[in-house]
């Protein structure tokens, strides 16, 4: 699931998509409301698009169907096991909270490449937290080929990791600037 993530948040090889279309795309949902996460929320001062867009996800493979039930044991479960992993394991470049602004922030321009990449890897690092939940709930997703530019196909269980890849993982992205108290500083 990583990897499909990485193909469609990146946008290199084919359309860009925001950060809660590329999630919801990836997992192989419909992707209209997921638009609603993009920044943010749209305006930049809500959640973490990518990090709501897995637990929407958890709530679209997991939830009862019935409008009028309560959330079943199982869902909590997964949302508490997300947001475990989410925690541990997903890079807010020092920032406190999960609000997008304060995590774009250091980025001087939102367009920039830095800010671009430390959004890939966010994006991907939910993926693959939304997936180790839901296969430890008995939900496997198998990713679907994502069709390229130029006729091309990835497929994301036979390619391996996508050039898109490349250098995600290294610590060359910005961290946040931090003032003398060593807390990180926010616009």
């Amino acid at each position: 699931m990583r990897h499909k993530a990485l193909v469609l948040y990146a946008g290199e090889r084919t359309g860009h998509r925001s950060c809660g279309v590329a999630l919801a795309e990836t997992f192989g949902r419909p992707v209209a409301a997921y638009q609603a996460l993009r920044r943010g929320g749209i305006t930049g001062t809500g959640p973490c698009g990518a990090v709501t867009a897995g637990r929407l996800l958890l709530g679209e493979f997991l939830a009862d169907p019935d409008p009028t039930a309560p959330a079943p044991a199982r869902l909590v479960q997964a949302v508490r096991a997300y947001e475990k992993l989410v925690e541990e394991r997903v890079d807010r470049g020092g920032v406190d909270g999960w609000v997008c602004n304060d995590l774009t922030a250091r980025f001087e321009d939102f367009r920039s490449r830095a800010r671009h990449r430390f959004c890939t890897r966010l994006v991907a690092d939910v993926a693959e937290c939304v997936a180790e939940v839901l296969s430890a709930h008995g939900v496997d997703v198998v990713p679907t080929a994502v069709d390229l530019d130029g006729g091309g196909r990835f497929d994301p269980v036979g390619d391996g990791p996508p050039p898109e890849a490349a250098g995600l993982d290294e610590a060359t992205l910005p961290v946040a600037s931090t003032e003398a108290g060593g807390e990180p500083t926010k616009r």
